[in-house]
């Protein structure tokens, strides 16, 4: 790849979802310290449900260490279901974390998807973005953190491979056709995604180890391997896998 990302390795799940958690604290911090507010998008995928779950527990010190009230939740991307759905990546995030923490209902912006046309909801949370990050004409807008998992075959957020999300280099989100489902999802850009101040990759198990050192070490493949197309413009890019994940790193 033509970057080359920062790489940290925890023992096993559990310290995978402490390190994350501890790296969202840092970076909310940080934000709200010199701007006043944190925007992050949300993943979906079970590493991230234990990040969630971790960063709302009672037992865990970062309920009281991050001022929520200033924290702004978007995502990724998002199923083409309701946000009641099994499926939704909202819900989960709602059930394990955004209902157990004192966040006010404007701060958050989740993608309204169950819009009969997933392009419809793509095109509405586009205006969401717009009105919340008020970017310069020609420019992007920047979130503080984004999350992201990587799936066996190499995609990231609702990015698979054959897709032509990146065609449209003016958009800011896609609502593709994802053959291996078939459905529609609605999704960030790699431009958008590209133009945060960090991306943060959240990787367990051995069955991803295979795709993890393809995505990181082999060729260049970003139209086969969509999670090569991350590569922050300005920003950080950070790999936080569990040793299992990483065992084929060399």
């Amino acid at each position: 790849m033509v970057n080359r990302p920062e790489i940290r390795v925890a023992d096993d799940r559990e310290a995978l979802a402490q390190m994350a958690a501890e790296e969202f604290a840092l970076r909310a911090d940080e934000a709200i310290r010199a701007k006043g507010a944190f925007a992050v998008a949300l993943s979906g995928g079970s590493t991230p449900k234990e990040l969630y779950a971790r960063l709302a527990s009672e037992r865990q010190p970062f309920r009281d260490r991050i001022a929520w009230n200033k924290v702004h939740f978007f995502w990724g991307d998002e199923r083409h279901v309701p946000p009641d759905d099994p499926q939704s990546n909202f819900r989960m995030a709602q059930e394990t974390m955004l209902s157990k923490l004192p966040i006010p209902a404007d701060n958050i912006h989740r993608i309204l998807a169950e819009k009969a046309d997933a392009a419809d909801a793509a095109a509405a949370y586009e205006q969401t973005l717009r009105e919340f990050f008020r970017p310069p004409a020609g420019e992007w807008p920047r979130f503080d953190l984004v999350l992201l998992g990587l799936g066996p075959e190499g995609h990231t957020a609702s990015l698979f491979p054959g897709n032509t999300v990146a065609s449209d280099p003016s958009r800011w989100v896609a609502a593709p056709w994802v053959e291996k489902f078939h459905t529609y999802r609605i999704t960030l850009t790699p431009a958008v995604l590209n133009h945060a101040d960090q991306a943060m990759f959240l990787v367990a198990g051995a069955d991803k180890a295979e795709i993890v050192s393809e995505v990181i070490q082999g060729a260049d493949r970003p139209e086969e391997l969509p999670a090569q197309a991350i590569r922050p413009v300005s920003g950080r890019l950070i790999w936080l896998l569990d040793r299992a994940a990483a065992s084929k790193l060399s």
